[in-house]
């Protein structure tokens, strides 16, 4: 018996492995208010350019509901998106909300569906929950969450009201529900010090979760969250630990996470995400990271721009890579194996397709390679990458964005329904 079930659990991962690897998808990519559609090619490592959906204000974040039939779009006039070149602030805006989009499964095309929800600040980051019933917003100025309920055909419900007051740190970046459904993570940022104002303590907040109620449960914040400026996580697809961006430190690190749900105070592994740490630029930062599906490798972001003397974005010297980690299955630690250059600059966000044969690189920010009268401009990109086996990136072409003030501020790739 026990046999045939071990030939049954086989023979499922080979279906699902081949479903996966037929499996199309979108990218969509956003520049400031538009959403633009591409079709993709993982075979030829392609992207075509179809239509694109205008949102009321600068896309924030998306994220695709569970059911892959329906898109959620956070969109804001405040925020980074919104900032001059070198600000010291950024804007709060007063234009806020989050739009719900039916996926055509033929065609990946988007249609708005209900009206959208308004919001109380900009989002910086949403997510849905594993049953598809509620959208979590994090916000980061102040830093606070929302939930809303979200109908059976996809639209946007009503908020849901939190019972009690909740621990959400300073300078929340994003929010995700813990694969089994009963916890929801949090992750705060906090702020660097600067010369007129000391350090935000960055941490992780850990809640209770059900029925779109959240309950606050732990704060986990190695050294009393000094020195600890986490940007964002993901999962291990066995559900043994998460992965963590630590954005100002240009780290990775691991922690265990418990069957109940429940995180390790403190990391079990803490990795350098640079090729040469040592030589750090003064503006260099962590970014987003991606689990691959197969749970053997780690993929995340590190970013470098600098405004010049007359506020535009330069090269500043740093990092523009994706670092590539194997993964040791048996305890969880990540080895640097590779650091791959985005060809532009501010990969802010980035994708694998649902097969794990390419990945592609959203270059945030049009910049100069230097501040005189001749320096090469290099705009904002999409920059496609080869997955190999081995986890390795291999560069195949990028597809440059005329930008003009917008920024490419998020894309995603999410399969057909």
């Amino acid at each position: 018996m026990i046999k045939f079930q071990q030939i049954l659990f086989c023979a499922v991962l080979s279906l699902s492995f081949a479903h996966a690897q037929t499996s199309r998808a979108v990218l969509y990519s956003s520049l400031g208010a538009e959403l633009t559609q591409y079709d993709v090619d993982a075979g030829s490592a392609a992207l075509v350019k179809k239509g694109l959906v205008r949102l009321p204000a600068n896309v924030q974040y998306a994220w695709q509901h569970p059911s892959r039939k329906y898109f959620y779009v956070a969109w804001s006039d405040g925020g980074a998106a919104a900032a001059a070149p070198g600000a010291a602030t950024v804007p709060k805006g007063s234009l806020h909300g989050v739009t719900a989009f039916a996926i055509d499964p033929q065609s990946g095309a988007l249609r708005q569906i209900g009206q959208p929800a308004s919001l109380p600040a900009r989002p910086i980051h949403l997510s849905v929950d594993m049953s598809g019933a509620h959208v979590l917003v994090a916000y980061n100025i102040p830093s606070s969450i929302t939930v809303h309920r979200l109908n059976a055909d996809g639209t946007l419900g009503a908020q849901v009201s939190q019972p009690s007051p909740l621990d959400t740190g300073i300078y929340a970046h994003q929010i995700r529900v813990e694969p089994s459904g009963k916890d929801v993570i949090m992750v705060t940022r906090g702020n660097v010090a600067t010369k007129t104002k000391a350090e935000d303590r960055g941490g992780v907040k850990l809640y209770s979760y059900a029925g779109g109620v959240l309950k606050n449960r732990a704060s986990i914040a190695p050294n009393g969250g000094v020195n600890f400026q986490p940007r964002h996580l993901d999962f291990d697809p066995s559900q043994r630990w998460i992965y963590l961006s630590l954005e100002a430190q240009s780290k990775l690190q691991v922690y265990p996470l418990g069957k109940d749900g429940g995180l390790a105070a403190n990391p079990a592994f803490t990795k350098d995400s640079l090729a040469n740490p040592a030589q750090k630029s003064l503006r260099q930062n962590a970014g987003t990271l991606h689990v691959h599906p197969s749970g053997r490798f780690v993929y995340q972001a590190n970013r470098s721009a600098v405004a010049d003397a007359s506020g535009r974005h330069v090269l500043g010297g740093g990092e523009n890579t994706i670092a590539v980690y194997a993964i040791n299955q048996q305890t969880g630690e990540p080895a640097l194996i590779q650091n791959v250059d985005t060809r532009g600059a501010e990969p802010r966000t980035f994708a694998l397709d649902p097969s794990a044969r390419m990945l592609v690189v959203g270059n945030q920010t049009a910049v100069f390679d230097g501040s005189g009268p001749n320096a090469k401009s290099i705009p904002s990109s999409l920059a496609v990458f080869r997955a190999g086996t081995d986890g390795k990136l291999e560069y195949v072409r990028k597809y440059d964005v005329s930008s003009g003030k917008e920024s490419l501020f998020w894309m995603g790739i999410v399969p057909l329904p």
